[in-house]
């Protein structure tokens, strides 16, 4: 597969007019494996969203190259998935099928062997009939990776998977992450660890509404903008009027 290419250009994202991301510019180089990290309410999770087509912009652009929206894994964050809802972990992970199979496709028996192998690589083997609800929140994350296994997708974007979850889960879906990246897919994570950043992730975004830093981890994770982000959050004024500046 061809890598994605992801550009944001001038980058405004509002709620109620008042922005959530502000001016913001940057790339997702092809092949890349990027974390967004920075301060809550900071647009991390506002930005994976725009980029999935979930948010649109107020002012600016995002340009994907060599990707189309149907191509894009994306998994939100676990307080945003209903496990109330009546499917098994077999259903659940299938979903990753539908881009091949449409919305009314059936499932053969090939694709149902593709299912169960990545239940059984990420740990789940014979958890197929379990209802969702009845899945700690590890197994959850790993039905969710099973998915995306599935979706063969080149461009991922992950809202904080590894957020209150068990250490063990944790390694074992980082292992996969690592593993698609060394595969040339484009990821982009939202993390809160910065161990874990600085240890696995070679490009880092730290926004706090604008943009603190963009490019190599050692050069973005540092005392000086770890400061500055904060001051910056903590200055935010939720109620100023939305910047009006024409785009570059």
């Amino acid at each position: 597969m061809g890598a994605a290419a992801i550009r944001v250009k001038d980058l405004t994202v509002a709620y109620d007019r008042h922005p959530a991301i502000h001016h913001l510019n940057g790339e997702f180089k092809p092949g890349s494996l990027t974390a967004v990290i920075g301060p809550n309410g900071g647009g991390k999770s506002t930005l994976l969203k725009t980029m999935v087509g979930l948010l649109r912009p107020a002012a600016g652009s995002i340009e994907r190259e060599g990707v189309r929206p149907r191509d894009i894994a994306y998994l939100p964050q676990q307080a945003e998935i209903d496990r109330s809802f009546p499917i098994t972990v077999r259903d659940a992970v299938q979903i990753g099928h539908w881009r091949r199979v449409g919305a009314f496709g059936g499932i053969g028996r090939d694709l149902a062997k593709r299912a169960a192998a990545a239940l059984e690589g990420v740990g789940l083997g014979g958890f197929e009939q379990r209802p969702i609800g009845t899945l700690s929140a590890g197994q959850l994350q790993r039905v969710l990776f099973a998915r995306m296994m599935l979706q063969d997708a080149a461009l991922i974007l992950l809202d904080e998977p590894f957020t209150a979850i068990d250490a063990r889960t944790t390694q074992d879906l980082l292992e996969l992450v690592l593993r698609w990246h060394g595969e040339n897919r484009t990821i982009v994570a939202v993390l809160h660890d910065l161990d874990q950043v600085r240890a696995h992730f070679p490009e880092s975004v730290m926004l706090a509404r604008e943009c603190v830093g963009w490019g190599p981890t050692p050069e973005v994770v540092t005392p000086a903008n770890l400061r500055r982000a904060r001051q910056m959050s903590e200055a935010w004024d939720d109620h100023a009027e939305l910047c009006l500046r024409e785009s570059a």
